[in-house]
């Protein structure tokens, strides 16, 4: 396991980082074909779910190792990059998807991959009223979505926690690269509240400790989800809190909640973190103590444009049993 420097306001920032080496990637790529071929149900079946979760103990031991390390403390930044992953068995990468609600159905290596390693994190999860529940989801630009606060949009994408207005939202997030923005301009951002604490206030802290936000659900789930009831932003032991915010869609309940809410997003701002990734790069999410997003880009819907598989994951699977219909892997 290294430290890399990331692209960053704060430069002096670091994510935990590890770079597959050619054994390494090799190991993966075994792994992904005992997964894929014809022979093989499609990705979001329990028995393929099955046959992954078994094949997923022969990751490479030092990948395993820098997961397990992930998984017990996510650091300053709450996001790990993997690097040199297998996409591809060798085959043509196909053209970037360009239609709403993109899923990956069939297991392909990278599906095979992304999925073999978030479950080394918890149980493998989507949500019902989000692409359909499909466990392996495709982030593309989508036209005629420019200007959506979701994954299918291409303006600037406020940080957030995924799926934050959720009770049994994602506890990690995984993003893998497909295709890079062939422009460079689209990029990961990523900032923490363990970054961004040492910032606020202790009145600061405090309003925001407090009942006093709601939250809607993303676009993505379009109108089927519902808005909870009142939380507050900083959750958890105070001086090392878990974060639940999403700047396009957490609203104040009144002036001292909109000011602390702007006070939050300022220091996460300052202490935020751009990874260009680039293909065959995982960037795991910590979604309890980080937040993302993403900066803005031009598509051009020409087969060749930025494209990420995202997986969800949950430490425990008991907590989202009420909201999981016959305790399969998608959630309502």
């Amino acid at each position: 396991m290294t430290q890399i420097e990331i692209l960053a306001p704060a430069a002096e920032s670091t994510v935990t980082a590890h770079e597959l080496t050619a054994a390494e990637r090799n190991g993966l790529i075994t792994v992904a074909g005992r997964l894929t071929g014809p022979a093989h149900p499609l990705i979001d079946s329990p028995d393929w779910l099955g046959a992954a979760r078994e094949a997923t103990s022969l990751l490479p031991r030092q990948l395993l190792g820098t997961l397990r390390a992930f998984r017990h403390d996510p650091g300053a930044d709450g996001v790990l990059l993997l690097r040199n992953l297998p996409v591809t068995a060798g085959d043509p990468l196909p053209p970037t998807p360009g239609v709403p609600n993109s899923v990956e159905r069939v297991p392909t290596t990278a599906a095979s991959v992304i999925v073999s390693v978030m479950l080394q994190l918890g149980e493998v999860i989507a949500f019902r009223n989000e692409k359909s529940g499909a466990l392996v989801q495709n982030v593309v630009p989508v036209p005629g979505k420019e200007d959506s606060q979701s994954n299918a949009g291409s303006v600037l994408l406020e940080l957030h926690v995924e799926n934050a207005f959720h009770d049994n939202r994602p506890d990690y997030v995984g993003l893998l690269c497909m295709r890079e923005d062939p422009t460079g301009d689209a990029k990961l951002c990523t900032s923490s509240i363990r970054r961004a604490l040492p910032l606020l206030s202790e009145a600061t802290r405090r309003v925001l400790a407090e009942p006093r936000f709601l939250t809607e659900p993303p676009p993505s789930f379009g109108s089927l989800g519902g808005v909870r009831s009142a939380h507050p932003v900083l959750q958890g032991d105070l001086d090392d809190p878990n974060v639940l915010v999403d700047f396009a869609a957490t609203h104040p309940l009144d002036e001292r909640a909109k000011a602390a809410m702007a006070e939050l997003r300022e220091a996460f701002v300052e202490t935020m973190a751009a990874h260009r990734l680039r293909v065959g790069d995982l960037a795991v999410v910590d979604n309890r103590v980080a937040v993302h997003g993403r900066t803005s880009f031009t598509p051009r819907y020409d087969g060749e444009d930025r494209w990420l598989e995202r997986v969800y994951a949950h430490l425990d699977n008991r907590r989202s049993r009420v909201d999981r219909l016959g305790g399969g892997a998608v959630l309502n």
